[in-house]
């Protein structure tokens, strides 16, 4: 099988450098084919990616996002054919649209078994995400719209208020994107490579309250081969029906691992009992102290945010270093971690009062 990263973006936006970023930290060992399609832009050095082992397929025929679709479509084709790789990535024009590219690889994809859509990403100058949107509309919006996750350059020389400006711009056009927030510097290729494939803390969370239940219903019939009683054998049934309709209980998109809303609030229901589970979740570069966190976790035992069962996140640091945090009933954890793309939380529970919930995390 071989995956398909698209990483478009404006001219400037810095391309290159994340490219270079994820080559030597997220895929090396990898089979990898770059198809570069630039237009007027100085292209990736090609001496640095021979070293690397990677081939490049330039495209020099024009733009691939707009007349030569067709061509786009053999050029894949042939470059899948000559090289087997096990990772191609896709750099298209600056000026292109990304809609275009996704629509040319997903035709593709769609006649040859081996090939697999994995992202599509666009890097965006934090610095002018305002006067981009404002001058470029239609272009620079449309890759905006739709990229599965935005990956942010040059936030280390925003405010945190105009950082946080951007970010609420890019997820009014495109609010389902995962946003990376965090100065690149301070993370490792693979959190960046996490984050274009958007793995959600919904899907971690309910991956591993998932793999409890089926520990519990274990345990139930391990006890129930020595208790032949029948209440508990009909206790036994409601617990695997909870166990089945867990398997199936989440939103579409999650099953894929991904949460194609950071404002999520898909709706989970269960056989034996009247409650209605349901998700809340937010991505931000907001920061907080370890000191917010143990007050706002202190608060979720109230009762007045709904019945909470779980909540964990990884959150920016008031003084520099990250939070991580984890929360049961009663229960919760607090610690220094290492940096994410972007902030991120999630509460897990029944009858949740999302809108009290965002004001609690001052969201």
């Amino acid at each position: 099988m071989t995956k398909i990263d698209i990483i478009s973006g404006f001219l400037g936006a810095g391309k290159t450098t994340l490219i270079k970023k994820l080559l030597s930290e997220a895929f090396p060992g990898e089979k990898l084919v770059l198809i570069e399609n630039e237009f007027g832009e100085i292209s990736i050095d090609g001496g640095f990616l021979k070293e690397s082992g990677v081939q490049i397929s330039e495209m020099s025929s024009g733009c691939i996002c707009c007349s030569l679709v067709g061509d786009f479509n053999q050029a894949l084709r042939d470059v899948a054919d000559q090289f087997h790789p096990d990772r191609i990535l896709i750099e298209p024009s600056g000026v292109g649209k990304l809609s275009d590219v996704i629509v040319a690889v997903e035709n593709t994809a769609a006649q040859v078994p081996d090939l697999q859509l994995n992202s599509f990403v666009t890097v965006a100058d934090a610095t002018k995400v305002k006067v981009y949107m404002k001058n470029f509309g239609e272009f620079y919006n449309n890759q905006v719209e739709s990229a599965g996750t935005i990956i942010l350059s040059r936030t280390q020389k925003l405010s945190q208020e105009k950082l946080e400006s951007a970010v609420a711009m890019l997820q009014e056009k495109n609010p389902g994107a995962a946003i990376l927030t965090t100065p690149w510097d301070q993370l490792d290729g693979k959190v960046i490579l996490s984050a274009m494939e958007k793995v959600s803390l919904e899907a971690e969370m309910l991956a591993k309250m998932r793999a409890e239940h089926e520990a519990d219903a274990h345990e139930h019939e391990h006890e129930h081969e020595h208790e032949h009683h029948h209440d508990h054998e009909h206790e036994h049934e409601h617990e695997h029906d909870h166990s089945h309709e867990h398997e199936h209980e989440h939103h579409h998109d999650h099953d894929h691992g991904e949460c194609s809303d950071p404002n999520c609030s898909c709706h989970h229901h269960h056989h034996h009992a009247d409650e209605v589970f349901t998700s809340w979740g937010r991505e931000t570069p907001k920061k907080f102290s370890q000191a917010d966190i143990r007050r706002i976790l202190t608060e979720l035992d109230s009762g007045v945010y709904g019945k909470i069962l779980r909540a964990k996140g990884i959150v920016g640091g008031a003084d520099g270093a990250w939070v991580e945090f984890d929360y049961v009933p009663g229960e919760h954890d607090v610690r220094a971690g290492q940096p994410d793309y972007t902030g991120r939380l999630c509460v897990i529970g029944a009858e949740l009062n999302e809108a009290r919930l965002a004001e609690l995390f001052g969201l």
